[in-house]
């Protein structure tokens, strides 16, 4: 499907990312420091050209560790330069003088021990600083209007073209695999629920698409987040929790189906179901399906803040700099100020 932008009714800036890997870099904000003492070390790593799974791979390999030992927070992406936070089990400092500083791996700072793995999510979000060449000359009147929308209204949560694969059809896959349980054995769990998570992104983004022109308005029958701990409930009075969504405390989310996943009502709910119903399904038939499947599902914000923005335009040059939660794609901001297909495609976590 086609996803509406936000911001429409200005155009695109246009222009040409990650030229080099240093136009694309990516810091990740701990949500918590070790405490001293535990059997995890905590590292700190800078890393170029080099994706969270492969790092990982070159630490076991490297340390003489189990890929199962290693613990990190966030997937980044390769074609960057990147900054995360990495657990290692029953490590010690000085194992660290095996990994040699190279043109993948730019530095490694021990941080102290800590009682607990890092395990995905265990994050306050990423800290993004951009580079956009050949922009458009229109850039320097446009950036500061789509930035100001997106700063008051949130950024469109969608989720990438990625998800649906190459031929955009990864969703169908996972329409049939959670209708057939003989042809979802034959896959490993990994696999099968990334073709399912297709499944419920593919739904969600049309929902989302419907609800674009009150991203930032609160219905009644709306399973609300709470963005300061993703906690949902159900809203019954709209002028008490309007206010709370215009300061951005609260968000309207939409759901990704599972067994426990929680739909809406109301409007809210005739949307959800009027989605999914041109699929030829019923909240009650996902809800059943994804119990004989074994996920729960959730609730997801329609939109994301975004924080702490800067930029600087040195003739076709744009400089972004901007902080996102943890699971946020950068790409959400790019396809708003660019307008181009080629870069709603990327993957940037």
């Amino acid at each position: 499907m086609t996803m509406p932008f936000l911001t429409a009714s200005l155009p695109g800036i246009g222009g040409q990312m990650r030229t080099v890997p240093e136009d694309f870099q990516v810091e990740e904000h701990p949500l918590y420091l070790p405490c001293g003492e535990g059997e995890h070390l905590y590292i700190k790593i800078r890393k170029r050209l080099l994706s969270t799974p492969d790092l990982v791979l070159r630490l076991s390999s490297v340390l003489g560790v189990k890929a199962q030992a290693i613990g990190v927070a966030g997937l980044k992406d390769a074609r960057a330069v990147t900054t995360q936070m990495v657990s290692l089990l029953g490590v010690t400092p000085d194992r660290l003088d095996r990994l040699k500083v190279d043109e993948q791996l730019l530095s490694v700072e021990v941080l102290g021990r800590h009682r607990n793995r890092l395990r995905p999510g265990h994050h306050a979000g990423n800290r993004f600083r951009l580079v956009i060449r050949d922009v458009a000359t229109h850039a320097r009147e446009t950036v500061p209007l789509v930035t100001d929308i997106l700063a008051q209204r949130g950024v469109p949560n969608y989720f990438g073209p990625q998800r649906q694969g190459r031929n955009g059809q990864n969703y169908q896959t996972g329409a049939e695999l959670l209708v057939d349980p003989a042809r979802r054995n034959k896959l490993s769990r990994s696999k099968r629920m990334w073709y399912l998570n297709a499944y419920q992104s593919h739904f969600f983004n049309d929902m989302l698409a419907r609800r674009l022109d009150r991203l930032d308005r609160i219905l009644v029958g709306d399973w609300a987040m709470k963005m300061e701990n993703g906690a949902c409930f159900l809203v019954e009075n709209v002028e008490k929790e309007q206010p709370r969504a215009d300061r951005f405390e609260i968000s309207p989310t939409g759901i990704l189906f599972g067994s426990r996943a929680s739909w809406a009502v109301g409007e809210p709910g005739e949307i959800e179901r009027a989605v999914v119903a041109e699929s030829g399904a019923t909240p009650e038939s996902l809800t059943e399906a994804a119990k004989a499947c074994g996920f729960r599902g959730e609730r997801r914000s329609l939109r994301i803040p975004l924080a702490d923005l800067e930029w600087a335009l040195d003739g076709s040059v744009l400089t972004l700099s901007f902080s996102l939660p943890p699971g946020a794609y950068a790409t959400s901001v790019l396809r708003e100020l660019m307008k181009t297909d080629q870069q709603a495609a990327e993957n940037a976590r």
